[in-house]
């Protein structure tokens, strides 16, 4: 049976890579919840309205907005605690991810003011030539 360490260096070294591992994982993570790229470009709709509510379904980021925030969490108090030798490729991960969550955020709350004004728009339109007549 091998003998228990509590040797503070030690300790630190393992507390060290469970946060690097943890930050990973949150990353992974976030990867998975991440939205098709065939479902945000690929649509079987039959008019604009249907192809914007699938896109606006399509747009839906899950939880990886909370995976990226834990992510970031880890890692910041990691790398207070000057726990990674090299973080470098974590922080840019991070950076990338939130990044790209941001933008699928974006287009998701344009697409849904668009569902909502497309159809007014369309409607106003068959009143005018409605009017015409």
């Amino acid at each position: 049976m091998s003998q228990s360490t509590f040797d503070d260096d030690d300790l630190f070294g393992e507390a060290a890579a469970e946060t690097r591992a943890e930050v990973e994982e949150h990353l992974a993570a976030a990867r998975e919840e991440l939205p098709d790229p065939d479902d945000v470009w690929v649509t079987d709709a039959e008019n604009v309205l249907g192809a914007l509510n699938g896109l606006k379904s399509a747009l839906d980021v899950g939880d990886a907005i909370d995976h990226v925030r834990s992510a970031k969490k880890a890692y910041v108090l990691g790398a207070r605690a000057d726990a990674f030798e090299d973080a470098d490729d974590l922080e840019s991960e991070i950076a990338d991810l939130e990044s790209l969550v941001g933008d699928i955020e974006s287009a998701a709350e344009e697409v849904g003011s668009l569902t909502g004004t497309i159809p007014a728009i369309r409607g106003a339109l068959q009143d005018a030539v409605d009017d015409d007549e």
